[in-house]
């Protein structure tokens, strides 16, 4: 039901500045390669003197990226809904938590992620430093979750880029750029 329901709905198509144009199904906005609006969400917490960063693992049967490893919540704006309670929403909704959510920055992005699908977006980048006392995945989204050290991460996205999402990455750094600057 989820991989049926993720197909049918319908997201924000903008233009480079960001701005909204219209509505474009989600399928056919990967498809074809249409500009979009999504969201990334990355949630650290402190482990004594280590920054950790809680990973997921997207679902299988996802019909794009399924099983690769990425921040802790991603998705798409919603027509109308200011992204922030979007991505509010969705972390909930994916990961069973919530909890005050930073915007950061976005960032432009467009490639080829296989089965004939193109991620062409403008990300918005939030973060939070958050330790939830419990994480439920939504098993229609993510596999599975992980806390992988910061050291650990680098050497991981150095060794084995391709169990990473396209995105993670350049949403990454901007997430480490701006949480740096705060500290």
């Amino acid at each position: 039901m989820g991989a049926v329901q993720e197909s049918q709905s319908l997201l924000l198509e903008v233009d480079r500045s960001d701005r909204p144009i219209g509505l474009v199904e989600k399928k056919d906005a990967h498809l074809k390669g249409i500009l979009h609006r999504a969201f990334s969400i990355f949630i650290f917490r402190k482990v004594e003197s280590a920054s950790q960063l809680l990973l997921q693992q997207r679902a299988f049967h996802k019909y794009h990226s399924g099983g690769l490893w990425t921040n802790s919540c991603c998705g798409h704006a919603e027509p109308d809904v200011p992204i922030e309670i979007t991505a509010s929403n969705r972390l909930q909704t994916e990961m069973g938590f919530s909890c005050p959510i930073s915007f950061l920055g976005t960032f432009y992005y467009k490639t080829d992620v296989g089965n004939g699908m193109t991620e062409h977006e403008i990300d918005h980048v939030f973060a939070a430093f958050h330790h939830p006392s419990h994480i439920h995945p939504n098993p229609e989204e993510a596999n599975a979750f992980k806390w992988i050290d910061m050291k650990e991460l680098e050497n991981a996205l150095l060794t084995e880029p391709h169990e990473f999402t396209a995105w993670f990455p350049e949403a990454l750094s901007i997430a480490l750029k701006s949480l740096s600057k705060r500290r």
